[in-house]
């Protein structure tokens, strides 16, 4: 029996890693669901994993934390699967799918793909939906994205945290990169995790956790040393960026690399913001350099490989 099950039987979490995010499963009550769908080049395998986990049944809501293309990645193709699937997406951000704004929706700053899916509804904070027998609370969870909800069950006292709280961190602070004062409201989101006091946290990346104090605190330390150290914040932005494109690709020449990332405004931003009396393409290369000396990836040739 997993942890989650311990807690709260009849849900199901899908952990799926860093390119794609949890996905959380409801398999019992009058209407299944899911909480996110992964990365795109993941969708095939997230449509697999949710019908494996619903054994026969069908998928009937889809509830996205937030719309960073690692939570909503497989929208589309869950949709496809299931015609007649609802889709609740935060409601500040339900124009912007519906006119597919990927400026809005940060698929080209960040360089990420999405596939255009449709939002039937949304989620605010200060309601409830009910996720398999139990009513969840929609709380706000600004900071690493700004339209982002946490979704508390209160009798289980379970926490879906998705980026705002992981088991050793926090999802990077996009706001702050565009110069926006957010690293308060990281603050703020970790302040209202602490007050609902979750027994269990299910996080969007890494596996559920317990020890939520512990969790906290080695956020808060971090968020005191972004603070403290915006400059670093920025460095440790753009290695995930790259990183990211590593997971969904695998491997790709130093030539093809540059031109992704010629094209991806995120970087382009931290550039011009810190690092202005470099070139772009330096710039890059001293990243890339700092990603192949911790291993994160090698040097195959003229192909830089994921590690």
């Amino acid at each position: 029996m997993s942890i989650t099950q311990d807690h709260l039987p009849g849900v199901v979490v899908l952990e799926r890693g860093w390119l794609s995010s949890n996905c959380i499963v409801f398999v019992e009550g009058d209407r299944t669901a899911v909480v996110d769908s992964g990365y795109s080049t993941h969708a095939a395998q997230t449509v697999s994993l949710v019908d494996k986990a619903l054994a026969g049944r069908r998928l009937d809501v889809l509830v996205n934390t937030h719309l960073h293309s690692d939570h909503c990645g497989g929208n589309a193709a869950l949709q496809a699967q299931y015609p007649s699937l609802a889709t609740l997406v935060p409601h500040t951000q339900v124009e912007a799918v519906r006119i597919w704004d990927e400026d809005r929706l940060s698929y080209r700053a960040t360089g990420q793909r999405c596939e255009r899916f449709a939002a039937t509804g949304s989620i605010a904070p200060g309601q409830q939906i009910q996720l398999g027998h139990r009513a969840w609370e929609v709380h706000s969870a600004p900071g690493h994205d700004p339209d982002a909800v946490l979704l508390f069950e209160p009798r289980s006292r379970i926490l879906i945290s998705a980026d705002a709280l992981w088991q050793s961190g926090f999802g990077v602070v996009f706001p702050e990169l565009e110069g926006q004062r957010a690293f308060e409201e990281v603050g703020a989101t970790l302040d209202t995790i602490e007050q609902l006091a979750p027994a269990l946290v299910i996080p969007g990346h890494g596996p559920a956790f317990e020890d939520v104090r512990t969790a906290l605190r080695v956020a808060r330390e971090r968020l005191a040393y972004f603070a403290a150290n915006p400059v670093r914040h920025g460095q440790y932005a753009a290695k995930v960026l790259l990183k990211f494109k590593l997971l969904e690709v695998q491997t790709i020449t130093a030539v093809e690399f540059h031109c992704w990332a010629r094209g991806c405004s995120y970087l382009r931003l931290l550039q011009s913001k810190w690092n202005r009396e470099t070139e772009f393409d330096d710039w890059l290369d001293r990243l890339i350099a700092d990603l192949v000396r911790s291993e994160a990836a090698v040097w195959d040739g003229d192909h830089l490989r994921n590690n």
